[in-house]
């Protein structure tokens, strides 16, 4: 009976790092409509973070118009990111704050902000897909963006203190923790545009994986 017990104890963790790797790599649709070309957006992929970049402004969705931004700023894109508050704006250097930090982001319920950096042109010294979505899809995608906003009682977005360059911070809504965190925002946003994510997107890696550059267009 002991010896069965410890079979668990090894069993149950392999168990679920087997259905996470599955969840990782089978999509959420398996068959979908051809990809539409209206619109072009990006996914950037840090290695365990990713964010969804976009224009900056569109006939159909000026972000200007929603972050209060001038006719003069310089950007072609607006890359967001949301994230645990503390372990985002302010990464621990060394590796046992790093681990300490790590955990309490994933298994406490965490505040969390929304991060958003303005591109001139498109990064280059990390992963990124590209690829079309649709008019409507779009909308949805840019709705779900701004809905994660948190807003002050009269109604403004809530600039933190912090960020640097072009990166600036807001406090967002919803609790940061191992059942939603950066990555499964990311996917939540980008099927709001029609866009297959895996079954399981806890991982920036997984979400690429399932990404369709097939239609190459957009505006």
């Amino acid at each position: 009976m002991k010896k069965l017990k410890n079979y668990y104890f090894i069993f149950i963790p392999v168990a679920i790092l087997a259905a996470l790797l599955i969840g990782a790599l089978v999509p959420q649709k398996f068959k979908r409509s051809p990809a539409s070309c209206d619109l072009k957006i990006c996914v950037i992929n840090f290695g365990i973070h990713s964010e969804i970049i976009v224009p900056f402004q569109h006939k159909i969705f000026d972000w200007r118009k929603h972050l209060g931004m001038g006719k003069n700023a310089d950007y072609n894109y607006l890359a967001f990111g949301w994230g645990e508050r503390e372990f985002y704006m302010n990464p621990p250097r060394e590796i046992d704050a790093k681990i300490v930090a790590g955990i309490k982001a994933l298994f406490l319920p965490n505040p969390s902000v929304i991060r958003v950096e303005g591109y001139k042109n498109l990064p280059q010294n990390f992963e990124i897909e590209c690829f079309g979505v649709s008019q409507s899809g779009y909308l949805k995608l840019n709705k779900f963006i701004k809905n994660t906003f948190q807003l002050d009682q009269q109604g403004e977005k809530i600039r933190l203190s912090g960020g640097s360059g072009n990166a600036s911070y807001f406090e967002a809504k919803g609790t940061y923790s191992i059942l939603r965190n950066c990555n499964s925002w990311t996917a939540e946003a980008l099927r709001k545009a029609d866009v297959n994510t895996p079954v399981w997107a806890g991982l920036s890696t997984a979400i690429m994986l399932h990404l369709d550059n097939s239609c190459d267009g957009g505006k």
